[in-house]
């Protein structure tokens, strides 16, 4: 706080004589003294800030982000949350993440691919935010291993993302465009400024050799889909090899399983008044019902 702004009574009154002193004390009728000794305060200097504590280099880089700087961790974590409600929401064919336990940066995922080039594919991979999200540059996205790939870097497995998000909007890009973005690339090859120059070549010169190295790249990521993740935290993505004893009954539960909502409307008898009866033009037309005899 400004030490202007701070200046406590009790340093006026040090300055006060003893005369005036032994008038308060004595009579309390002496108000308008009382009200003149508040004039002594010095006023507020122009351009006069409350004094705090000198901001580190990282904290004046994010001041300039007003929400962030004004919201700090709250608002962070309350947009990672909404972020991941959004992904949740939008049921992106064959992608799974899951947030880590450490930190709401980083969150773990893996790619199904269907069809394609990249067929059976099972590709590994983590998100990095940025801490001043979403304010700050576009996610990062590393596959566990590289994937042979024009646009993934060959020797630290990154995806380039800024290809699609140059710059991140806040409140129009978002965390599931990032991972629609690298589901869609196995299927749409683009070869324009390519990471790997190498797969851009064959994929454009000899096709056949390009294809014979994403299956071995395919081979390769499937024959470490059982290894364990490279960062400890108890919410990253472990593959087991299948086991019996424990996963027959959990898949017969998946291919039986019904939502209640489905059968309790399969057994109700829906009757009434339509619009229009089948085969006729007549409108309320109530289904006719043969009546046993």
């Amino acid at each position: 706080m400004n030490p202007f702004w701070s200046m406590s009574t009790s340093s006026v009154r040090k300055q006060r004589p003893e005369a005036e002193e032994k008038t308060l004390s004595g009579d309390l009728r002496t108000s308008p003294l009382r009200a003149s000794t508040k004039k002594q305060l010095p006023s507020i200097p122009k351009n006069a800030v409350p004094i705090t504590k000198p901001a580190s280099p990282a904290t004046s880089s994010q001041s300039t982000n007003g929400t962030h700087a004004s919201y700090g961790p709250f608002y962070l974590e309350y947009s990672l949350l909404a972020e991941f409600t959004l992904v949740v929401k939008q049921k992106l064919p064959g992608v799974y993440v899951q947030p880590s336990y450490q930190s709401a940066l980083m969150w773990f995922g893996v790619i199904f691919i269907r069809h394609g080039l990249y067929q059976d594919g099972v590709f590994k991979f983590t998100v990095y935010i940025p801490d001043n999200y979403p304010d700050g540059d576009c996610p990062r996205l590393v596959f566990d291993l590289p994937v042979f790939h024009p646009l993934v870097d060959p020797l630290s497995g990154e995806l380039d993302v800024k290809r699609a998000f140059a710059k991140w909007r806040r409140n129009h890009n978002h965390i599931w465009q990032v991972l629609m973005y690298a589901r869609r690339v196995f299927y749409k090859i683009d070869t324009t400024n390519p990471l790997n120059p190498e797969a851009a070549v064959l994929y454009e010169k000899d096709i056949q050799l390009f294809k014979s190295k994403v299956v071995d790249s395919v081979k390769l990521c499937s024959s470490h889909l059982f290894d364990q993740p490279k960062i400890e935290d108890p919410y990253a993505i472990i593959f087991s090899p299948w086991n019996p004893a424990i996963h027959d009954e959990a898949r017969e539960k998946m291919l039986t399983q019904k939502k209640p909502e489905d059968q309790h409307c399969k057994s109700m008898h829906v009757s009434g008044l339509s619009w229009v009866k089948p085969g006729s033009v007549q409108p309320f037309s109530k289904e006719e019902k043969t009546m046993p005899t």
